[in-house]
């Protein structure tokens, strides 16, 4: 079907529009799967680094290749991840071709540090964590995603209808599934 990657600093509101998102698809009868990088984190490294090397290993090996075991079995994904580096998300644009969609969850560093949900800027300026992206290490917005969606002016659900008249307008689900949204 399709991999949806939402991309933003830490706190830009990927978790939230990629669980709507999810719910919005699984009404209508698409299978979804959401690939939040915290969870699997969990999971793989338990006591991640969050160093080059980890980030690496994870985006490029991990996440890709489970978006790719999904994908051949008509699972859409939606991977919920910071992923700071272009290459990465370019990594998985190239493993997916045109059934990848790059969402560029927008807002501000001020923004994200008073939403800071996990506490990740708090832990950052107390010196708890180093490479935090967009504060501590640089994060490369995307250059030229499918979708960008501002969290400081658009709420969830404009977001979703975006996402969602983006799938349907380009044709990438079958009608069936989007004549029955409301978008």
């Amino acid at each position: 079907m399709l991999v949806i990657w939402l991309t933003g600093i830490p706190a830009s509101g990927k978790s939230t529009i990629a669980r709507a998102l999810a719910e919005k698809l699984r009404k209508i009868g698409l299978e979804i799967e959401v690939l939040e990088s915290d969870e699997i984190r969990k999971v793989l490294t338990p006591r991640p680094l969050y160093s080059d090397e980890e980030r690496d290993w994870f985006y490029g090996k991990v996440l890709i290749w489970l978006a790719k075991l999904l994908f051949k079995h008509n699972i859409t994904v939606i991977i919920d991840a910071t992923g700071h580096k272009r290459m990465y998300r370019e990594n998985a644009r190239r493993e997916f071709g045109k059934k990848f969609i790059e969402v560029y969850v927008k807002c501000s560093l001020e923004t994200a540090m008073k939403r800071d949900p996990k506490g990740l800027y708090k832990a950052a300026l107390e010196g708890r964590i180093t490479t935090l992206p967009g504060l501590q290490v640089p994060y490369e917005e995307p250059e030229n995603p499918e979708i960008v969606i501002n969290t400081e002016k658009e709420d969830v659900d404009t977001a979703v209808r975006k996402i969602v008249s983006y799938i349907c307008n380009r044709r990438l689900i079958p009608e069936e599934y989007c004549s029955k949204l409301d978008t």
